[in-house]
């Protein structure tokens, strides 16, 4: 699962419809790894704290270098700097963030280094005021999906084919401006909900 998580994000850079494909196609066969690596452990009775670890590894490497590789394309030219290649290194550090809140959350460092016993796994005290908070209600319309290693594969497809409808690159920079507006949505409504609720009391 981790030999397959970085190749996607790498070719999602490569300009063109070809590229795009593959990359579409590379995170099926990253994500048939991440559904059966699971299952080979519970079959096999192998578990470990280094396999939750590496499997948690494999999603942050995945969806980072792929919202990188996006700002790449969406630069227009392979190059490390550029308006849009900011963009893509901005949201993939917010998708990184938004992937490691449960952990901080509730059996996280955060407790621990306040002297607090950590929460039982599946003990999950409720968000305070889930109503008011965009934490509470952001994440149920599902927008942050496409942030989100296998729906943001499609949308890179999606956005390369009407890319060469149009002869340009307005659809896969349209993409990565709305990739970094949901990744910074996602990480200040967690932010504000999770500061506001029980879990860190």
């Amino acid at each position: 699962m981790l030999a397959a998580a970085w190749p996607p994000g790498v070719l999602a850079a490569v300009p063109g419809l070809a590229a795009a494909i593959g990359v579409a196609l590379l995170i099926q066969l990253y994500l048939l790894f991440d559904c059966s690596d699971g299952e080979l452990a519970r079959y096999t009775g192998r578990f470990s704290a280094t396999g939750v670890y590496l499997d948690r590894m494999g999603h942050y490497i995945a969806e980072a270098l792929l919202l990188t590789g996006l700002g790449v394309r969406a630069q227009g030219h392979f190059s490390l700097s550029g308006g849009y290649v900011s963009a893509g290194l901005a949201a993939a550090v917010c998708a990184t963030l938004d992937q490691g809140r449960d952990r901080h959350r509730d059996r996280g460092p955060g407790r621990l280094r306040a002297g607090r016993q950590a929460r039982r796994r599946g003990a999950r005290a409720p968000l305070a005021g889930r109503s008011r908070w965009p934490g509470g209600w952001l994440p149920r319309s599902r927008v942050h999906r496409i942030i989100q290693a296998v729906e943001l594969s499609v949308l890179i497809l999606l956005a390369a084919i009407a890319d060469a409808a149009a002869g340009n690159l307005t659809a896969t920079r349209v993409l990565t401006v709305a990739a970094l507006v949901v990744g910074v949505l996602m990480t200040v409504a967690h932010l504000l909900a999770i500061v506001a609720s029980r879990r860190l009391r």
